[in-house]
């Protein structure tokens, strides 16, 4: 009984040390499966605006002989006009300075814009380069007005949401020294609404899928180039990329499955009144390495 006595202590310190051990384990492990069930936080929210480049069609959807272009094509000289280094420059600059003033404007007139004007910017849009030849891009150009406000409602219904539960707060705040919110007036006001569509597969005459090799990168160079085509017309802007809102405008547009929304701009004149932020871009020094 003195043995016991003695060996009580230590058999109560070890009891208490495995069951801090086993409640420890059975913590962690619920911390884990909490963890598993429980989604990321993060913004990147909208399964249309993700990077699909990297995506590839199962072959039997894939007509592996064929992909629209013919076996040998024909290459043709190439007849380019030279200009001295100093026009170059000349020229370098004054584009430079051109595309220096554009700038992202939320207030947008509802003056007319010359139809063959939006014609002629998508028109230069649709040179962009994509991989293959493929020119995986669709421009949907909105000017009725019935169509304009149902996208506004459907963009506002999301945003406003986006905003409160799926953004978080340092996106939140940073978008709100810039004073923007789920309100999109100038998607009522501007005389177009421009959507652009990536085609992340084509189809081809016989029915079967057709590869669109980096569909994402080329429509993004596209855009680019349309941004550049529009400021050129002394025309202006705002990039939207309205999150999760691709579905419910891809059905209200009427467009097929494989096209995913990628980048909505209303276009027009700036309002009178219309402000911007006084923001400043980098300057060269930070944006180019010379090895």
């Amino acid at each position: 009984m003195a043995i016991f006595s003695s060996l009580t202590p230590v058999l109560i310190a070890i009891i208490c040390v495995l069951i801090g051990v086993i409640l420890k384990k059975s913590n962690g492990e619920k911390e884990k499966r909490e963890t598993e069930s429980k989604p990321l936080s993060r913004p990147w929210v909208d399964e249309d605006l993700k990077d699909g480049t990297d995506h590839h069609l199962e072959e039997e959807e894939v007509d592996e002989e064929w992909q629209g272009l013919d076996e040998n094509v024909a290459h043709v000289p190439f007849l380019v006009e030279r200009y001295s280094e100093a026009e170059m420059i000349q020229r370098s600059q004054m584009f430079y300075e051109l595309l220096n003033k554009r700038r992202s404007v939320r207030f947008l007139s509802d003056e007319p814009v010359p139809r063959e004007v939006i014609d002629n910017v998508i028109r230069t849009a649709g040179t962009s380069p994509s991989g293959a030849h493929t020119e995986p891009w669709t421009f949907v150009v909105v000017q009725d007005p019935y169509l304009k406000h149902k996208i506004r409602e459907i963009v506002e219904e999301e945003e406003e949401i986006n905003y409160k539960k799926r953004m978080g707060d340092r996106w939140v705040n940073d978008l709100k020294r810039l004073r923007t919110n789920w309100i999109k007036e100038y998607l009522d006001t501007a005389p177009y609404l421009i959507l652009i569509f990536k085609q992340v597969y084509g189809r081809l005459p016989n029915g079967k899928k057709k590869t669109h090799y980096y569909n994402e990168i080329s429509v993004s160079i596209a855009c680019g180039i349309l941004l550049a085509a529009l400021q050129n017309a002394g025309l202006y802007t705002v990039t939207s990329t309205p999150l999760n809102c691709g579905p419910q405008l891809r059905v209200l547009l009427q467009r097929p499955a494989n096209e995913k929304l990628l980048l909505l701009l209303p276009v027009g004149y700036p309002k009178k009144d219309a402000t911007v932020p006084a923001l400043t871009r980098k300057p060269l020094e930070d944006i180019m390495v010379v090895m």
